[in-house]
């Protein structure tokens, strides 16, 4: 069974939002995409404000971000109390952002890894289940009241 993604970015994401896009509807995910339209210059937190919004209100199980250092986004939606967005660029840490933090949005830094690692680091993002356990305790402690 499929989840519901959400996925967007900004300008330096296009390509790579495109393509993870494709292979998440191939893979039998829902993929709502929040943009941006094009590679012409955009203000990423136009696009990250309603994704994350999308995952917090459970519209989405999960969101992608891409941009080119993958810092701007994992900012803005960090933002949002509920969001734990991880600022991933290697699988492992993908993995990890999963296990142990229970991530629910994974931001790529399109400009410092190809399309390939992109991709996998996507794929292991979603398929990692949250330990939990001893991993939910610090989890709990994240939010600011």
């Amino acid at each position: 069974m499929g989840y519901k993604i959400a996925i967007g970015g900004d300008h330096a994401g296009f390509t790579y939002k495109n393509l993870l896009k494709e292979q998440l509807t191939a893979a039998g995910h829902e993929v709502t995409d929040f943009g941006p339209g094009s590679d012409a210059s955009v203000d990423y937190p136009d696009h990250v404000h309603p994704l994350a919004k999308a995952v917090v209100s459970k519209e989405a199980d999960f969101g992608v971000l891409i941009c080119g250092s993958g810092n701007g986004v994992a900012m803005t939606a960090n933002k949002y109390q509920e969001i734990r967005a991880a600022l991933c660029w290697q699988t492992e840490l993908a993995k990890l952002s999963r296990e142990h933090n229970n991530a629910n949005i994974l931001c790529i830094p399109a400009r410092f890894v190809s399309q390939e690692v992109a991709a996998d680091m996507t794929r292991v993002f979603l398929e990692t289940e949250f330990e939990g356990g001893r991993h939910q305790n610090r989890v709990d402690k994240i939010p600011v009241c």
